[in-house]
């Protein structure tokens, strides 16, 4: 092996040597190594939620006859949970039922809620029971994940 030879063996294993280097310390800052993830440019962070699911049935419990017009009845959910809430999304479907042989059918809420707790979500619940004079409110609680995403930068 000549002098020559030897320098740049030399100088190829400290240049393999900084490129694993190098590689090591960009792993360690993209969370390759670390159960530490770094987020780049994201203003609001993902987090973890529950959002709770009502559905609100609009006919009386005892004469299933309607107890609001669908605009009223609307109107009305609306009030109670802006009484409750910062914010809610409601939806129109129709359910239906067979109680023996006879099918039922009514107007019905399907209510969306997020940022709040299963007290508030009760004290809604119990309000709009009221007011609709319903036997129960069917309440979901589903786990999910919110995130306020504003497009690209």
């Amino acid at each position: 092996m000549g002098k020559n030879t030897g320098i740049a063996s030399i100088g190829l294993s400290l240049a393999a040597i900084c490129i694993s280097f190098i590689a090591l310390i960009t792993s360690f800052m993209r969370g390759g190594s670390t159960n530490e993830v770094i987020t780049v440019h994201q203003e609001e962070p993902t987090v973890s939620d529950i959002q709770y699911v009502l559905y609100l049935g609009t006919n009386d419990k005892d004469t299933n006859e309607p107890v609001f017009a669908p605009d009223e009845a609307k109107a009305k959910a609306e009030e109670i949970l802006l009484g409750h809430f910062g914010g809610y999304t409601i939806q129109d479907a129709n359910g239906g039922w067979v109680d023996g042989e006879k099918v039922y059918r009514e107007y019905t809420l399907v209510i969306y809620l997020s940022d709040t707790d299963i007290e508030q979500v009760h004290a809604a619940a119990d309000e709009m029971i009221e007011a609709f004079h319903q036997s129960s409110v069917l309440i979901q609680e589903n786990e999910t994940r919110t995130d306020f995403y504003s497009g690209n930068d």
